[in-house]
C-alpha cells in the first residue's frame, strides 16, 4: 500500500503560478470523494478558484484494479483518459469541466496534473433534494446530453482513448464482458458475504439465463458509466456539467441507463430520455451491476479508505438487491 502523501501549499502554489497569466495561491482545500486521484480546490489572488487533479499513487486507494486496456471496466484513472473523454463528450453535445492546464512533465510534482474549471453551484443531486422545481431545467439538459451520447456512435468498444486509437482490440461483445465480470464478481463476493455464498448457484444461473436472452448487436454508444445526479455539478448560472469523466467509454447505452435510472430514482423520468433501450440487456446489466457494487466496495474496505460506513452501506444495499433480483431473499 502506498504511503499517503497529500499535496501541500508549496506544491499547489507552483501549479497556480503555471496557469495562463500566472496566479498566486491564496488558499486551498482537499476535496472529499476522490478515491483514485487527489482533488484540490485552489483559491487564487483574483478571487477565482480552480480544481486540480493529481494522479498520484499515494492518493489512489484502488490498489488492485485491472489495467488491461482491452477491459472497458479497467482502471478509469489517468490524464489520457480525461482528455479523450472530454473531447468525445463535447462532440456528442455534453458538457464536461473545461480543461485549463495539463502537465505531464512531473517536474513540479511527481504525478500527472490537470487543472479544470471550478463548479461552485453544488450537485444536481442536492438541488433535486432541496428544490425539485428548480431542478427541472437542468434535468432536461442532462437528459438532452444523455440522448446525444446514446446516439453518438464509437468506432469500437472500450475506453474512448483506446477505442479511438485502435489500441485495444476486442474479442468479446458488451454483453459477454458484462457476464464475465458478473461471474468473476460473484466468485469474489461469495467468499465474503454469507448470504451470497449460500445463493451462489441460483445467482450464477440467473446471470446466465439473462445473458442468453440478449440478442447480439454490433454498435456502441458513448456512455459515462456511473452517471448519477451526484456526478452532475452546476456552474454559477445553474447549468449542468458532467464530472468524473475518466471512465467514459463506448459501450451499450443500457449499461448507462440501468445505473442512471437507479441513481436518479423518481427524477429519471424528468430527463426525457428518447432512446430505445433493450429490456433484456437492462435486466442482465441490473443484476451484474449490483454484484459489482458489492465487490468494489468490499475491495476498497480492505484499504485505509476513510468513509467506511458509506462503503458498508453500499455493500448491504446491493447484497439485498442481488437476492431480490434472483428470488433468493428471505
Amino acid at each position: 500500500m502506498a504511503e499517503r502523501r497529500f499535496m501541500q501549499h508549496t506544491d499547489l502554489a507552483s501549479f497556480a503560478a503555471a496557469l495562463p497569466g500566472g496566479r498566486q495561491l491564496t488558499g486551498f482545500e482537499r476535496l472529499a470523494g476522490g478515491s483514485k486521484k487527489g482533488v484540490y480546490r485552489l483559491m487564487l489572488d483574483d478571487a477565482s478558484s480552480v480544481v486540480l487533479y493529481a494522479w498520484s499513487a499515494a492518493e489512489n486507494y484502488w490498489t488492485d484494479n485491472s489495467t488491461d486496456p482491452r477491459d472497458p471496466f479497467a482502471e478509469a484513472s489517468g490524464l489520457d483518459l480525461l482528455e479523450a473523454a472530454s473531447l468525445a463528450l463535447a462532440e456528442a453535445g455534453a458538457r464536461a469541466p473545461a480543461l485549463l492546464l495539463i502537465d505531464r512533465s512531473q517536474s513540479i510534482y511527481p504525478a500527472d496534473i490537470a487543472i479544470v474549471e471550478d463548479l461552485r453551484g453544488g450537485t444536481l443531486e442536492a438541488m433535486i433534494s432541496s428544490d425539485a422545481g428548480a431542478a427541472a431545467a437542468p434535468l432536461r439538459t442532462v437528459g438532452a446530453m444523455l440522448n446525444g451520447m446514446a446516439k453518438y456512435r464509437g468506432p469500437r468498444l472500450g475506453k474512448v482513448a483506446a477505442a479511438v486509437a485502435g489500441s485495444a482490440p476486442q474479442d468479446r461483445n458488451a454483453e459477454q464482458i458484462v457476464l464475465d465480470q458478473g461471474l468473476a464478481h460473484l466468485v469474489s463476493v461469495a467468499t465474503k458475504v454469507p448470504e451470497l455464498g449460500q445463493a451462489r448457484e441460483r445467482i450464477e444461473g440467473a446471470l446466465r439465463e439473462r445473458h442468453a436472452r440478449v440478442r447480439s448487436r454490433d454498435w456502441y454508444s458513448l456512455i459515462h458509466g456511473e452517471l448519477g445526479a451526484d456526478h452532475v455539478m452546476l456552474d454559477s448560472d445553474g447549468r449542468p456539467v458532467i464530472i468524473d469523466i475518466e471512465g467514459v467509454m463506448f459501450f451499450d447505452a443500457e449499461w448507462e441507463h440501468e445505473f442512471t435510472r437507479m441513481r436518479f430514482g423518481r427524477s429519471y423520468e424528468a430527463l426525457g430520455i428518447d432512446v430505445e433501450l433493450d429490456p433484456e440487456r437492462m435486466a442482465l446489466y441490473e443484476l451484474a451491476r449490483s454484484l459489482s457494487l458489492v465487490e468494489g466496495p468490499l475491495r476498497i474496505l480492505e484499504t485505509d479508505f476513510p468513509d467506511r460506513d458509506f462503503m458498508r452501506g453500499i455493500v448491504t444495499w446491493h447484497t439485498g438487491k442481488v437476492l431480490r433480483l434472483t428470488g433468493t431473499a428471505t
